[in-house]
């Protein structure tokens, strides 16, 4: 995709998904001429931020191909500087307008931070830095009664995002100057489909629940 704008970008992913869904995806820039064009350098529209899990391959649920996406995986999508730094990487040498959140059902590392909180569960070695990064979200879906497991994970993506921007101020700044925009998207394992949970820099598509929610309570996103 040529450079283009933050909402561009997003609707690009989120046709891609219906295209998965539907079972009826184009499997775009997958070709050997596409890896000849690739091989002197990467041009990405968005970058991804999202969890590690197997079944959670972003190419493939936004029918996507070589090039496309810059992939940034951690267990729960939890950050630190060298996540911060890969995302910094990708928009402001790579170019990439769009930053993606991307969080889904059943997530092992939420459900860990869970327990963690409701049950004093422990876990052990490098697993536990992982849900204590996760454990800000759960506190904060708590205290907002948040009791479901979409609405934690939910809650999960907007604090990843929020997170993003106070910690960079490189990417604060891009979004502010209207260059990028960060999404927080929700994949549902089982249907394939990725809702858009939240925006910051651009406005959420019409019809998806992030908009609607905004329509009820008389809030719009900011626009680029």
């Amino acid at each position: 995709m040529p450079r283009t704008s933050p909402s561009v970008a997003l609707d690009a992913l989120l046709a891609g998904n219906k295209r998965f869904v539907s079972g009826s995806p184009e499997h775009p820039n997958q070709d050997a001429a596409r890896r000849a064009e690739l091989a002197p350098g990467q041009d990405p529209f968005a970058v991804v931020l999202g969890c590690s899990d197997s079944r959670l391959a972003a190419e493939i649920i936004f029918d996507q191909g070589l090039g496309d996406l810059f992939m940034v995986r951690t267990a729960g999508h939890v950050i630190g500087s060298e996540v911060l730094g890969s995302v910094e990487y990708a928009t402001s040498v790579l170019g990439a307008r769009l930053v993606v959140v991307l969080g889904h059902d059943s997530c092992g590392a939420v459900a860990a931070a869970r327990a963690a909180v409701e049950d004093g569960f422990a876990a052990s070695g490098f697993v536990r830095d992982v849900v204590e990064r996760v454990t800000p979200s759960i506190l904060a879906a708590r205290a907002a009664g948040l009791t479901s497991d979409s609405d934690v994970v939910d809650e999960h993506i907007r604090h990843t995002a929020d997170l993003l921007l106070d910690r960079s101020r490189l990417l604060s700044e891009q979004v502010a100057a209207g260059e990028v925009a960060v999404v927080g998207l929700g994949y549902a394992l089982a249907e394939g489909s990725a809702r858009v949970v939240t925006t910051r820099g651009v406005e959420a598509p019409e019809g998806t629940p992030a908009a609607l929610a905004g329509a009820r309570t008389g809030e719009k996103a900011p626009t680029p």
